[in-house]
């Protein structure tokens, strides 16, 4: 059985997948996502987009996409609704949940019941789950979070003999394969090693991947089959055309990985630098120095700088460093 370890973090919840000793999954889960995929809700109509076709619902305070919109619901009324997919990140604004209308009783607005979190996903993908959160250091990076985190967060994934590019962008997940050598073999390589990125890094939705020509129909016919053996199901694929593109369509619940820590990159840096603190050895004051954007960042949310005093026990001090990266922060403390 494969494992996988938990670690309940500062606003964020991280996990990893392990089998034979390397890191299969990786996960993030943060406290301020919002509507959790699975979770149903008695949602209020606040705008008519499309009128029979499109609407937006606010459920809790978030605001969520309904289609089909319910012939009969008018502007104010409340619908029984299920989170479909999760609001995605993208470059200047975040993508609206989307819902759908269920049956069921209504008796006022709220939720009705929780989608699963990621330790329950993780149990019922028949993982046994384990809890590493009160480990004294970071129990994530013996088993290789930082090399995974860096290939999600620069989308640059290396195998044997070439290089995948992974590109969110919003009409899919492009993946450009890069490499020497003989084209069919560096294709079928590059396939195994997309399979493995899609999987590590929870690539959902639409998904292209681009493999050096192949003008051989057999050799791209074996492609396909290579791919097909490779990916977890469930999933739809085109046939590799003859320029070596292949598009890939999977069940798509929430952001991935490459998203999460490319497209929020200062909350990344934020959470990564609260989770440093709370196992950062000796006594005193914990400083916390980064980049200013990423102390407003935590300025702005003043309970996850408590919740880092009520577990180190310790008074906590901000510093803005205008020369650092926004990945360049550090703990110290004094």
């Amino acid at each position: 059985m494969s494992e996988a370890l938990i670690d309940h973090g500062i606003g964020e919840t991280r996990a990893v997948v392990i089998e034979d000793g390397e890191i299969v999954e990786a996960h993030v889960e943060r406290d301020d996502d919002g509507l959790r995929a699975g979770d149903v809700w008695a949602a209020r109509l606040v705008t008519i987009l499309v009128p029979g076709r499109r609407g937006i619902v606010e459920c809790g305070g978030h605001e969520a996409l309904l289609e089909p919109l319910p012939s009969a619901l008018t502007s104010g009324g409340l619908v029984r609704v299920e989170v479909v997919r999760e609001a995605l990140p993208e470059a200047g604004r975040a993508k609206l949940a989307k819902v759908r209308a269920v049956p069921g009783a209504l008796h006022g607005p709220g939720r009705i019941a929780h989608g699963p979190d990621l330790a329950e996903r993780l149990s019922a993908a028949g993982h046994k789950v384990r809890d590493v959160t009160h480990s004294l250091d970071d129990p994530l990076e013996p088993a290789g979070w930082g090399e995974v985190a860096e290939a999600a967060a620069s989308g640059h994934v290396a195998f044997a003999g070439g290089l995948l590019t992974i590109s969110p962008t919003p009409a899919m997940t492009v993946i450009d394969v890069d490499g020497a050598g003989e084209a069919r073999a560096l294709a079928e390589a590059a396939a195994v090693a997309a399979a493995q990125a899609i999987r590590c890094f929870d690539l959902a939705g639409s998904i292209g991947i681009d493999f050096p020509t192949l003008g051989d129909k057999a050799a791209r016919t074996a492609l396909g089959e290579l791919l097909d053996a490779a990916l977890a199901a469930p999933f739809e694929r085109t046939a590799v055309n003859g320029f070596g593109f292949v598009q890939i369509v999977r069940p798509r619940l929430r952001a991935s990985l490459v998203e999460r820590l490319r497209l929020d990159a200062v909350p990344t840096a934020a959470l990564t630098l609260l989770r440093h603190a709370v196992r950062t050895p000796g006594a005193g004051t914990r400083e916390l120095a980064a980049a200013p954007s990423v102390v407003a960042w935590l300025e702005a949310r003043p309970h996850l700088v408590d919740d880092l005093r009520t577990r180190s026990g310790r008074a906590v001090r901000l510093r803005a460093d205008p020369g650092l990266a926004i990945s360049g922060g550090h703990v110290a403390a004094l």
